[in-house]
């Protein structure tokens, strides 16, 4: 009778091997090649799609470059940049990866225009903020996310209308404030923890994907907070590297 050895159970690779895996298919390269266009060995791209061993922020930051618009943002989002860093240092960048910029447009055609306030036309995006605290990871974020609609707001509502995003909610964790399948409308330009205390935000992680909380600092600590009692508050440490990529201005519900 011959024995045969159990084969091992086959595990889905992450979504960053995936899209590793992913962008050299797309370039037609070699595990090779592609290693040295970012100074790498076959052995370490074989391991990254794999799924073994992550690649370092910079070549997060390089695998970006190859890639080009729009999934440059995923890898460098991986490398822990936001789209606020880059825009910061190179000017002209929004305008090379074609970042949306909102339209300025008149409402009520026929009428008075005069009396009528400017609209802006806000991105809504294929992107989800998760409850507080779920390890849900979307592949999607607020910048490499596609378009579903566009919304028009009164520009007073935007204090920067070219860093303003719409997402949806999923889930309950800021119940009874915002509820489940509710529209947030973010500001990606208000980032800064000190102007933040106590407003509502949302949250990167670079493993679970966008969340909605409340910022909240207890003296030199500070958590993000649910607004329902049966979820706990984060404490943003080393252990838990949540970064703040965006203020909360305001939401869109359905009624009851």
């Amino acid at each position: 009778m011959t024995l045969q050895r159990p084969q091992p159970k086959s595990l889905s690779a992450p979504i960053w091997a995936k899209n590793i895996s992913g962008l050299r298919s797309r370039l037609g390269l070699t595990q090779r090649i592609f290693g040295q266009r970012l100074d790498a060995s076959a052995m370490s791209v074989s391991r990254w799609e794999r799924g073994i061993q992550e690649p370092s922020a910079e070549l997060y930051i390089n695998l970006g470059k190859l890639e080009g618009k729009p999934l440059c943002w995923y890898f460098w989002e991986r490398a822990g940049l936001g789209h606020e860093d880059l825009t910061s240092v190179i000017p002209k960048l929004q305008t090379r990866l074609n970042v949306i910029n909102p339209e300025v447009v008149n409402a009520g055609e026929g009428t008075n225009q005069s009396k009528l306030p400017e609209l802006v036309a806000v991105p809504l995006l294929k992107a989800a903020a998760a409850s507080h605290g779920d390890n849900v990871y979307s592949e999607s974020s607020l910048h490499d996310a596609p378009v579903e609609s566009m919304i028009a707001v009164p520009r007073d509502w935007c204090p920067n209308p070219a860093t303003t995003k719409c997402l949806r909610v999923r889930g309950n964790s800021m119940k009874p404030l915002i509820h489940d399948g509710y529209v947030l409308v973010v500001d990606t330009s208000q980032t800064d923890h000190a102007k933040l205390d106590g407003k509502i935000v949302i949250a990167w992680h670079r493993d679970k994907g966008l969340s909605v909380s409340r910022l909240q600092a207890y003296g030199h600590t500070e958590v993000l907070r649910a607004e329902n009692a049966e979820y706990n508050s984060v404490v943003l440490d080393k252990k838990h590297p949540w970064r703040i990529i965006a203020k909360v201005l305001w939401w869109i519900g359905k009624a009851p």
